[in-house]
């Protein structure tokens, strides 16, 4: 059997750099985080912007994932029945709640985001579709860890990492959060992930009653909380939202 590429294995390592939280590194980044020489870096960079898949901003030098490799990958998510099923219901929610919208799904451990919409307003925002978001630091991922145990248990092998002061990085205080998540049916983080943000979700089922993704908002605390805790009224249309786009699925109603 052929052995692996180890340039391909490379390219790949700086891909999954790229679509990270920091959305622009440099060569010098790129180099500490795998490894590897400068020289070696620009290289498989200067290939890698030949073909689309990065592109360099002139003023930073700085590089961050090419139009040519996000159209691939919105192929993909195109085909998801998942997004294809909420694109309706989710438009509707952003209208109903004046907020943001994503749909997200597991994905080694992390929470990939399969569909975005922007808050319909004027605001500038940036599209997270294809993002990869710390599952124990969101609402969508604590959903999706609520109703997958055997991904709880591996992330917490490997430790939760702190955002801010207010991220849960204790195993068993975030299984007993889980826990109430799962008997209420939504789930809310306030500045866990990044201070001064407010998210709020609920499940998405199929037909056979599996957890396949989540759905929710996504805003600042003065529109999201009442009291400090988050807002009935917007509880009760994120969960709404994904109820509808789980009967899409073909789940029994409730």
């Amino acid at each position: 059997m052929p052995g692996k590429i180890q340039s391909i294995e490379r390219a790949a390592a700086i891909l999954r750099l790229l679509s990270g939280r920091a959305k622009r590194l440099g060569v010098v980044d790129l180099s500490n985080e795998l490894g590897l020489s400068k020289g070696t870096v620009h290289g498989l960079l200067r290939t890698l912007q030949h073909v689309g898949f990065v592109e360099q901003d002139q003023e930073t030098g700085k590089y961050q994932l090419g139009a040519a490799l996000l159209h691939m990958g919105s192929i993909y998510l195109d085909g998801n029945e998942l997004r294809t099923r909420a694109l309706n219901w989710s438009d509707s929610l952003a209208a109903r709640t004046g907020e943001a919208v994503r749909i997200g799904t597991l994905h080694d451990l992390q929470v990939l985001i399969v569909h975005h919409v922007f808050r319909p307003d004027d605001s500038l925002q940036t599209l997270d579709v294809g993002s990869l978001l710390p599952a124990h630091a969101t609402a969508l991922g604590k959903v999706l860890l609520a109703h997958h145990p055997f991904a709880l248990a591996e992330l917490s092998g490997q430790g939760l990492a702190s955002f801010t002061d207010a991220t849960v990085c204790d195993p068993q205080r975030l299984e007993r959060e889980l826990a109430r998540i799962v008997e209420r049916g939504w789930a809310a983080e306030i500045g866990e992930l990044s201070a001064g943000q407010v998210s709020i979700a609920a499940p998405i089922t199929d037909r056979a009653g599996r957890n396949v993704g989540a759905m929710g908002i996504f805003g600042t605390p003065e529109r999201l909380l009442a009291a400090r805790q988050p807002r009935g009224e917007l509880v009760a249309l994120v969960r709404d939202g994904a109820r509808a786009v789980s009967r899409e699925l073909g789940a029994i109603p409730w």
